[in-house]
């Protein structure tokens, strides 16, 4: 074996060009992988931290989605499009799901959130929306669109105690106060040219069919508890407030039924009982048109129509109603076990909820940076394939210019595995030695570049990315993989070239020289 070792490196050594470009090509492709995958990671693990810690919790309990939905707190994704703007529900049986909650183990807190999309205007008696119209530059950052959370009085700042207040307080209960973020404060002075001051009164405009809208007083100013987050510029209120533009009514819990003389009284009349026999009686006297059906309306219209006191009722908000429970894992690390027995408690008492990992509970951000992996994987997987194409065209070329050279070996009584082994030795000297100097690359350009501490403030580009520090995150395990996936590739892209070298014998070497 140490003859092989000693030949190898110096048919290495011999072959130094193609040497150098071979492991040109592994050093940098080792260090784009590395640096990829550290990249991913790091944007992972920051949403992750993030999420976890301000706004989702480890688990999120909601409604189960319809088909073709995904339900997470900021709303519902879709693929159906109805027209209206789908609203998240709100959990069903709450008493009888907080009962299974209480009596799962490992969950050190819970709360509760109702979860809606508002807008900040500016108006006294009216909407002012004359700014939209007469600024051309509006840009994302400078909308004053918003995220409107309410928490449960009690629980929610114990759970979620991050947030950094910057001027005033948080709001008083059961009142229409609001705190804002400081970014959407800075978009609302931006749009409407004028400042936004603790006590002062906006309106807020729900983003939903109804049209909802709601005088509120700012008491509060933020700053998210990342300043580097990926979430959007939120307004926190009370649940009462945030009741009213989640649709969280008495009505949306359940339908209720027509009453049945309605629908016989429309349904058994004919034509002429609903409009008159004839023309001549629509356009004749009084006392024809009072035998039809729509004279019996304007005479019996408070009849016809009902007492409206229901109504009333079912468009009041429902004050029990909740979107979403949170809760924080005593161990964090134990939080895919308790989703798992919290789902099957849930199957068996045939609810229709169910427990979420921060990742589906933050879908609308989460999916960006899966979206951002997927792509990077596939640009690895190509560039991959084009390197070891590459590498053993390079290799089958070599081969063949050593004809002469494997034809002497193997006349002086060398073996096909004395061969095989030799040329595996020397791409497994070459894979491991620039491997090492990719990874070594790799380091240098992350160490170099987290030093400069880079962030982006646009907030498109941080949602897509996940946040606004760009830096660099390496594992051990993605080295690792990244090594041992470069390492097999390499033997397969030798396979071709060493079987050419093992059909080549004495004969054959000498009638080529």
């Amino acid at each position: 074996m140490g003859q092989i070792f000693r030949l190898a490196l110096r048919n290495l050594k011999e072959h130094k060009t193609k040497t150098i470009i071979i492991s040109c090509f592994f050093v940098f492709g080792v260090a784009i992988v590395i640096l990829g995958n550290s990249f991913l990671e790091s944007v992972n693990r920051g949403l992750e931290k993030d999420f976890r810690a301000n706004y989702t919790g480890d688990i999120a309990i909601g409604t189960k989605p319809e088909k073709g939905a995904i339900n997470d707190i900021f709303g519902v994704n879709t693929t159906n499009f109805t027209g209206d703007i789908p609203q998240l529900p709100a959990i069903a049986d709450l008493d009888k799901v907080e009962q299974i909650v209480n009596s799962t183990g490992g969950i050190e807190k819970k709360t509760k959130l109702i979860s809606a999309q508002v807008m900040l205007a500016k108006g006294e008696d009216e909407v002012d929306l004359s700014a939209w119209t007469e600024k051309d530059d509006i840009t994302l950052d400078n909308m004053p669109v918003s995220i409107l959370f309410a928490g449960e009085d009690d629980t929610y700042w114990d759970t979620f105690p991050g947030l950094h207040i910057t001027d005033g307080t948080y709001p008083a209960p059961n009142t229409n106060e609001i705190i804002v973020d400081s970014r959407l404060k800075k978009a609302f002075e931006s749009l409407y040219d004028t400042q936004m001051n603790i006590g002062d009164k906006v309106l807020l405009l729900g983003a939903n069919t109804k049209g909802i809208i709601r005088d509120a007083v700012v008491v509060g100013i933020f700053t998210p508890a990342n300043e580097n987050s990926a979430m959007f510029q939120a307004v926190y209120c009370n649940p009462g407030l945030a009741r009213s533009f989640a649709d969280l009514t008495y009505g949306s819990t359940f339908s209720q039924e027509l009453p049945d003389s309605v629908d016989l009284a429309l349904s058994d009349m004919s034509e002429d009982e609903l409009f008159g026999d004839s023309d001549d009686e629509f356009f004749g006297d009084e006392s024809d048109a009072s035998d039809s059906f729509m004279a019996e309306i304007s005479i019996d219209y408070d009849t016809i129509l009902g007492d409206t006191t229901l109504r009333d009722e079912l468009n009041k908000t429902d004050g029990g109603a909740w979107h979403f429970i949170l809760l924080k894992a005593d161990r964090p690390s134990q939080t895919d076990k308790i989703i798992a027995e919290l789902n099957q408690k849930f199957e068996e008492e045939n609810l229709n909820v169910s427990a979420l990992g921060w990742k589906t509970a933050a879908y609308s951000y989460s999916m960006s940076v899966e979206g951002i992996a997927i792509i990077f994987n596939m640009l690895i997987i190509i560039l991959a394939v084009v390197v070891f194409i590459i590498i053993m065209n390079t290799m089958t070329l070599s081969i063949i210019e050593r004809t002469g050279e494997i034809g002497t070996m193997r006349a002086i009584g060398a073996k096909k595995n004395f061969v095989r082994m030799l040329f595996f030795t020397e791409t497994g000297f070459l894979t491991i030695i620039s491997s090492i100097g990719g990874v070594i690359l790799a380091f240098i350009i992350m160490a170099v570049f987290n030093s400069f501490n880079i962030t982006i403030t646009n907030s498109i580009a941080k949602m897509i990315l996940g946040g606004g520090l760009m830096h660099f995150t390496p594992t051990v395990k993605n080295i690792l993989i990244t090594l041992f996936v470069t390492f097999a590739g390499s033997i397969l892209s030798n396979l071709y070239p060493v079987s050419s070298a093992l059909r080549i014998t004495p004969l054959k070497a000498l009638s080529r020289e």
